[in-house]
């Protein structure tokens, strides 16, 4: 132990007294270092917030609409463009025929809404939506003022609607808005609740936050060109992979599809929307490794060129220690330590940069999800060091390796 203090004091004052030369060999360390902590923590951010933004919608929950789910590479094929629409003849197939589903329920939506509006106040693109009572229920949204609509308010086709926290506050600043009207593409509904504000660390704005919700009836005949539908079906707990299979066969039976062809609709629940996402951040992730690595390959060839040349200027020195009876392990375990160090004080630098560049990030965006990992941490600390052992290695046994008497001779 006292051998390895003494070796490691050796070390660092030997980088100490190279200061300059010391921090231009580590600097393709710090870069790598900072990158995979940068980088790190915006993916660990995003997976974090994403998570609990698709956990938002209800992790019992089995979502279908006409168009395939979850992140895409390009434009839709022209089959899957051409498929019918969610009809309500679905809808009724997958009440009957999921067994497992406690609710189902069906909105419906379309691309004409352009904008809300109350006395001057506007919002564009609002998530104006058709829809049942059970709304809240299935789609893990509550009421935080007045009330959703009813049954018979959606049978007798009422102009009511129920708000989302950013279209009250967007179009009802200050105000109580329950019982006001607001007017979407020239059809006036009267506020008779507000959404709870969803939690969320998202990137953006979350549409439940958005939303406008009428009842489905009301919107079909204020609307009758627009037949998008979305579905979604609540499981019993600890059903959702039955739920999944039933409902995807009460569609396929109900769609007419076909044994050998693919679903005609896009199903999809929360869980598999995280792994989608969790497999696009995967492709990133390895970006990152091998733009982490190219700094790291840097840092650790100039780490074994300063080291090399140290070995050189140092041979009297070596020759002085092995004449007073350092042995071979201990001249390696010296230059090793060295590099260690070196690229471990590289690691540290970097660490505190990635840390300092996610501050500032987040000072420039506070709503960015940004989290830096310990993983990370851990991580960028553990291979730094590791480039300096890999890449000292030959130095510190080119120094073992020494004649002591020719070393003596060296000037």
């Amino acid at each position: 132990m006292s051998s390895f203090r003494e070796n490691l004091r050796l070390a660092l004052g030997t980088i100490n007294s190279n200061k300059t030369r010391s921090v231009l060999t580590i600097l393709g360390v710090v870069i790598g270092v900072t990158c995979v902590i940068l980088i790190g923590s915006i993916l660990t951010g995003m997976n974090r917030s994403i998570t609990q933004s698709l956990e938002g919608f209800g992790v019992n929950n089995v979502f279908v609409q006409k168009m395939n789910m979850g992140p895409r590479n390009g434009r839709p094929s022209r089959s899957e463009r051409t498929r019918k629409p969610i009809s309500y003849e679905n809808y009724e197939a997958v009440k009957e025929g999921c067994k497992v589903c406690s609710q189902v329920l069906l909105t419906i939506y379309g691309q004409t809404i352009s904008k809300a509006s109350y006395k001057s106040l506007e919002m564009l693109n609002p998530d104006f939506q058709g829809t049942y009572p059970n709304f809240p229920d299935v789609m893990n949204m509550s009421v935080r003022s007045g009330r959703m609509f009813t049954e018979g308010e959606n049978s007798h086709s009422a102009a009511v609607c129920v708000i989302g926290n950013d279209v009250a506050d967007t179009l009802f600043p200050g105000q109580d808005p329950i019982g006001k009207p607001v007017m979407v593409n020239e059809h006036t509904f009267e506020v008779i609740g507000v959404f709870e504000k969803k939690k969320q660390g998202s990137v953006g704005e979350n549409s439940q936050d958005t939303t406008i919700a009428v009842p489905y009836e009301t919107y079909r005949k204020m609307f009758p060109s627009n037949k998008e539908h979305f579905l979604a079906a609540q499981s019993m707990q600890g059903h959702l992979d039955e739920a999944v299979d039933q409902v995807r066969a009460a569609l396929r039976r109900s769609r007419r599809d076909k044994y050998d062809e693919q679903d005609s609709f896009g199903i999809a629940t929360a869980e598999s929307f995280i792994e989608q996402f969790h497999a696009l951040t995967g492709g990133v992730a390895a970006v990152m490794i091998v733009i982490s690595s190219i700094g790291l390959l840097v840092g650790g060839i100039g780490v074994m060129n300063i080291m090399l040349v140290s070995v050189t200027e140092r041979t009297r020195e070596i020759g002085i220690r092995k004449a007073i009876g350092a042995k071979r392990h201990d001249i390696t375990l010296q230059f090793l330590l060295e590099a260690a160090a070196l690229t471990g004080l590289g690691g540290l630098i970097g660490i505190l940069a990635g840390f300092m560049g996610a501050g500032i990030i987040k000072l420039i965006s506070p709503d960015f999800p940004i989290s830096v990992p310990l993983w990370g941490v851990a991580a960028g600390l553990i291979v730094s060091v590791s480039v300096g052992v890999f890449f000292g290695l030959w130095p510190a046994m080119k120094a073992a390796r020494l004649d002591p008497v020719e070393a003596l001779r060296y000037e």
